[in-house]
């Protein structure tokens, strides 16, 4: 259950740049009402009271309406504060920063406009994150999480710190070879020793690191870059054919990283008008990592969030794809055939038949027959059509919630393809559990799913 006092209590800066809390007299007796509604008056969950008070924001000119925004304004300005306390946790130590470094940045709500309709034009972070959130697509929590750690001059500040919140790993995971060079040549200034050196460093991270977490990735294996395991530091040190203890290798490494960030910090300070990232080094997936590879509960959630909400959409588009084709399928399909058709789909898929014993059990007599009936091939491969377009704009429209507008209007076409990959290396799977012997267990997603179609 949520802590419910969140909803009445604000968090304001006074002129200090101190938290001060107010107690919003109407928005606790208002609560307070609110979970009375509910049997033996449990309180409602966050999820609950957040749906159920943006709901009211409809009613924009109402008592009601007006008060449900104060209540979600003052949820908000918690969840802001929080994150600041988070980062001078993790970060503030090390770079020299406190929370009260990074409240103006972001805990700049004073309700005044509610107070005095139409007195300011001036848009806080807190009406921001309002404005855009959708109790369907995530909680408030992780949505104002989202924000803040995107917030432009809050990121900046960080970076004229010296912080980037991506970690080592990432970062050598995400460098192109090639930007490499260049990064060592043209900003740091290295002789060719010291460049073909940190390129060999890079491609041994790669060839070992990286791979693994290609290999995991297709083996259904997902997470953070986490540091490199002594086994991989050994095998790193062997591809660079020295004598290194794991210690030494993973200086090399962080050192490698450190000159790394060091570019991405100059960039993004705008110390290098003329220059700029590769197309590549910025990937979708490294942009989330900035947001969730250093933080704690709120982001890990986030994360599991997104990842879930994703597979969620990738099998309703399955599932949608296969009730779109398996009926234009069976309207091609003389009368005598429709039910031959979907027998032979289910004794194929679910329980696993040979072609022949297809073929003896809906009353045909050759083995050619039945292929000729099913013409898999041609089936998976309108099933995988159908999902392909429909898919990307909903994953596009999803990791919309997860990772900068901008960066993503960039990658559309990237994650076009990489949906693609993923879509084709579904059907693959199955046409490859298509050819193993009879009576295979179904383990394919494609086939659960078309089971799970023809069973209701």
């Amino acid at each position: 259950m949520s802590a419910v006092r969140n909803y009445w209590t604000f968090n304001r800066l006074n002129s200090q740049g101190k938290i001060k809390i107010e107690e919003i007299a109407q928005a606790k007796s208002f609560i307070k009402q609110q979970c009375s509604t509910k049997a033996n008056q449990i309180p409602f969950s966050d999820s609950m009271m957040q749906r159920h008070l943006f709901a009211l924001l409809a009613q924009k000119e109402s008592t009601v309406g007006l008060i449900a925004q104060i209540c979600l304004r003052c949820f908000i300005s918690e969840q802001i504060k929080q994150v600041c306390i988070n980062l001078e946790r993790q970060f503030g130590q090390n770079y020299q920063f406190n929370r009260y470094d990074l409240f103006p940045f972001v805990l700049d709500d004073t309700l005044d406009d509610l107070k005095h309709k139409g007195a300011t034009e001036y848009k806080s972070m807190a009406t921001k994150i309002l404005q855009t959130f959708d109790p369907k697509l995530a909680s408030l929590s992780t949505w104002t999480t989202r924000l803040v750690r995107y917030e432009q001059n809050l990121n900046r500040f960080l970076k004229e710190c010296g912080l980037d919140l991506i970690s080592d790993w990432a970062i050598l995971n995400d460098t192109d070879p090639k930007q490499q060079e260049r990064i060592f040549k043209e900003f740091h200034h290295q002789n060719d020793a010291a460049i073909a050196q940190a390129s060999l460093l890079l491609k041994a991270y790669h060839t070992i690191y990286r791979q693994k977490r290609l290999e995991n990735r297709k083996a259904g294996i997902k997470g953070k870059c986490v540091t490199p395991s002594s086994e991989q530091l050994q095998q790193i040190a062997m591809f660079l054919g020295l004598s290194l203890t794991p210690e030494q290798t993973l200086t090399q490494l962080q050192d490698l990283a450190e000159q790394l960030r060091q570019y991405r910090i100059a960039v993004r300070r705008g110390k290098l008008k003329q220059e700029s990232f590769d197309h590549s080094d910025i990937l979708l997936q490294v942009e989330y990592q900035q947001v969730t590879e250093n933080y704690e509960d709120l982001d890990s959630l986030a994360q599991e969030e997104f990842l879930n909400r994703y597979l969620q959409q990738f099998l309703t588009c399955l599932e949608q794809a296969i009730a779109f084709v398996v009926p234009q399928w069976l309207n091609l399909q003389k009368v005598p055939k429709k039910q031959q058709f979907l027998t032979a789909l289910k004794l194929f898929h679910c329980q696993g038949y040979s072609m022949t014993d297809i073929a003896l059990a809906i009353g045909l007599e050759k083995q050619y027959q039945v292929t000729r009936l099913m013409q898999l091939k041609n089936f998976r491969a309108d099933i995988r059509q159908h999902m392909l377009q429909n898919l990307p704009h909903q994953i596009i429209e999803l990791a919309a919630i997860y990772t900068n507008p901008e960066l993503l209007q960039k990658q559309e076409k990237q994650i076009e393809l990489a949906l693609e990959e993923q879509v084709t290396t579904m059907i693959e799977e199955a046409a490859a559990e298509a050819s193993m012997a009879k009576n295979r267990p179904v383990k394919s997603i494609f086939a659960c799913s078309l089971c799970r179609y023809l069973n209701h």
